[in-house]
């Protein structure tokens, strides 16, 4: 399973935290609501009989009941009883059995009608007239039955609060995350497309993210720096040894056919010529590959018909090939032309044709194909040598890599660098597979010429 994003952990614990936060919340202030509405009624039940004492008088041979006595108020019932029993004034509710037994001051909870009750009496002391019973009596399960309903309605806001607070933190926590996503693609953008002057940029900010950009674009600007000196010294360095290079291949040659040495000094001679052409193709590439580095590689564009540059690239390493008793095959679809630069397109070919050869196994075979796919020339040379270790499959592009100095063939590991280089100058690309002891096979992409019909 995929792991969640950052983004969406904070916003699930964030959520998760509200949700409870509101829960608790909402659960004491019930509690706190019903204990204050339940003691609130009774103590509104004791004030409401206290309350007759000042309101019921016996004058002129009658007893008489104020009008400001409330028989009935928030849901409290208020009655007045003789000690016999008898109701003098007030109401009781509709389901209340009106039997129960007095008990003077008392507040108590009783069983009537399917219901709970709360019930409080109190026997007061009428002037000239004697004792009398006053009740109050209200439901008890009036005060639950309120909260029960404000917690249904809790319960169903709920979930909409639930989203609300999910909504708002994953916006609240996707900007706070912006400047990282930035930094992200910036990193992304820099390890595609391997432009060290891009910067992240970010400004205005103290915090820890900013200060993490602000060191990442210095960063960026070192490795810039150092990359710079890097091929700036390649191209300066393949310029100036491009010359001595030059006199020393030019007077070895002119002494191998002037001086006419013999023995050992002869074999120096040519051991010397030998080493100064390699020197001299090295330099070449490194020039090459330095000024490709700094866009400063100039492109022949034009019409190259690629399929009889093919061809002609397996009939001269036929006979290199020939030498190791390694037979080159070709399946070449005639007629596919490209816009591009001949010699660059000629070096892809022979780099990745010669790569086969001298890693290919004696008696073997490499074999060169090219096919039109859509509006792509698109071309393989595959052998059956010793192949390539699959944690060495990456490192081929790098320059001066080499898996096996001694199956090298002389070479310097600038070859597929070369290759790589060419192919994505022309808008191609080139990729590898390969399987230890039975070969590789290198497939190259080039776009076809636009006004070429495919």
């Amino acid at each position: 399973m995929k792991r969640l994003s950052i983004t969406l952990r904070v916003t699930l614990l964030y959520t998760l935290f509200m949700v409870l936060l509101t829960g608790l919340s909402l659960g004491f202030l019930f509690h706190a609501g019903a204990q204050t509405a339940r003691q609130t009624k009774l103590n509104r039940m004791q004030s409401m009989v206290e309350d007759s004492r000042r309101e019921i008088e016996y004058k002129n041979g009658e007893l008489e009941i104020d009008r400001d006595l409330e028989a009935f108020d928030d849901g409290v019932y208020l009655s007045v009883y003789d000690t016999a029993g008898m109701p003098l004034y007030g109401f009781v509710p509709r389901d209340f059995d009106n039997s129960a037994v007095f008990d003077d001051g008392t507040l108590r909870t009783v069983e009537s009608g399917g219901r709970s009750w709360y019930l409080y009496d109190v026997q007061i002391q009428v002037e000239d007239y004697g004792p009398l019973w006053v009740r109050s009596v209200t439901a008890a399960d009036a005060v639950d039955s309120t909260l029960g309903a404000l917690q249904h309605e809790a319960l169903l806001v709920l979930p909409v609060f639930v989203v609300l607070a999910a909504v708002c933190g994953y916006f609240l926590t996707r900007r706070a995350f912006a400047p990282v996503r930035r930094i992200t693609q910036t990193a992304r953008e820099i390890g595609e497309g391997g432009d060290l002057s891009r910067r992240i940029g970010l400004a205005g900010g103290r915090d820890e993210i900013y200060t993490l950009a602000g060191e990442f674009d210095a960063m960026f600007a070192r490795l810039q720096q150092a990359f710079d000196r890097e091929k700036q010294f390649t191209d300066d360095a393949s310029h100036e040894l491009r010359t001595p290079t030059a006199v020393i291949l030019s007077q070895s040659e002119y002494a191998l056919e002037h001086t006419r040495p013999q023995g050992e000094t002869r074999a120096a001679l040519e051991s010397i010529h030998t080493q100064a052409a390699r020197m001299a193709a090295l330099l070449s590439q490194l020039l090459m590959l330095a000024r490709a580095d700094k866009g400063r590689q100039p492109l022949q564009q034009e019409p190259v018909d690629l399929s009889e540059l093919a061809e002609m690239v397996a009939e001269t390493e036929a006979e290199q090939a020939a030498a190791r008793q390694i037979t080159v095959e070709t399946d070449l679809e005639p007629g596919i032309t490209v816009l591009g630069d001949e010699t660059l397109l000629m070096r892809l070919l022979i780099n990745l044709t010669e790569n086969a050869i001298h890693y290919g196994r004696p008696g073997g075979w490499v074999r060169l194909t090219l096919h039109r796919q859509g509006e792509n020339a698109v071309g393989t040379v595959a052998d059956n040598g010793i192949g390539i270790a699959p944690e060495n499959l990456d490192k081929i592009w790098l320059r001066f890599w080499q898996a096996d100095p001694a199956h090298s063939g002389g070479g310097a590991g600038l070859g597929l660098a070369m290759v790589r280089w060419i192919a994505e100058a022309h808008g191609g690309s080139v990729t590898v597979e390969s399987t230890p002891g039975a070969g590789s096979t290198f497939t190259f992409t080039i776009p076809c010429e636009k006004s070429e019909k495919v």
